[in-house]
């Protein structure tokens, strides 16, 4: 009864290989729409924190606007919210697109 099965899967057309063809092209468009994107956001964000300088105006996830006042070597930064009121925050806590779209009517404003 073996040798049967064995003689009725060898007979059966061959789709091994268009599915093959049809995984790949999956994992092709999985990479296109979702990895890729992600990986090119995160190189951007990572750039803008590494960018992040003093007197720079940010926005945190958390939503507070302030004033970058200091620039520390252990990964944080010192943010004056008002004056004389500061913050010790970690630099992943910076807001890239909120704080672009503070800072984009400002530049707008000086052309």
């Amino acid at each position: 009864m073996n040798t049967f099965y064995l003689l009725q899967q060898a007979a059966q057309p061959g789709f091994g290989g268009f599915q093959f063809i049809f995984l790949g092209l999956m994992i092709l468009v999985f990479w296109l729409f979702f990895i890729r994107p992600q990986a090119k956001r995160a190189k951007t964000q990572k750039e803008f924190i590494d960018n992040l300088g003093k007197g720079e105006k940010v926005v945190t996830i958390a939503g507070i606007h302030a004033t970058i006042n200091k620039v520390n070597e252990d990964g944080t930064l010192q943010i004056e919210t008002s004056p004389g009121s500061y913050l010790k925050i970690e630099k992943s806590s910076i807001s890239m697109d909120w704080t672009q779209a503070l800072n984009k009517p400002a530049a707008t404003e000086k052309k």
